[in-house]
């Protein structure tokens, strides 16, 4: 989100028309894009999940702080969830590379 700081109305409304230009004009309520969307969103989401675990179990790998019967445990997990992903990306169409969200000036969230 952007904050604009100007006592200009010219630089207000210039600013308003940059964000307008942005969005989309209409929504398009096709029911097998709101579908392909929502699946998109929950699979972006979990797949920011599915990478948070592996860096923190990589992280306590590394420390020392995990079992053998635990890091085989925890690398099945991942395994089988990456497994499922690559599953549900192909139900959906979707590609590793649509599995992001732009979050405008602080970028890319993967």
């Amino acid at each position: 989100m952007s904050v604009v700081l100007t006592d200009s109305p010219d630089e207000f409304i210039k600013e308003i028309e940059k964000i307008q230009q942005t969005l989309p004009s209409r929504i398009n309520a096709n029911p097998e894009n709101v579908e392909k969307g929502l699946a998109k969103l929950v699979l972006t989401l979990i797949e920011l999940l599915r990478q948070l675990m592996e860096k923190q179990g990589m992280r306590r790998i590394d420390n020392g702080s995990l079992t053998d019967e635990e890091v085989e445990r925890l690398g099945v997990t991942l395994m089988k969830l990456e497994q499922k992903m690559e599953e549900l990306k192909k139900v959906f169409g979707l590609e590793k590379d649509e599995l992001n969200l732009n979050l405008g000036p602080l970028g890319d969230l993967m």
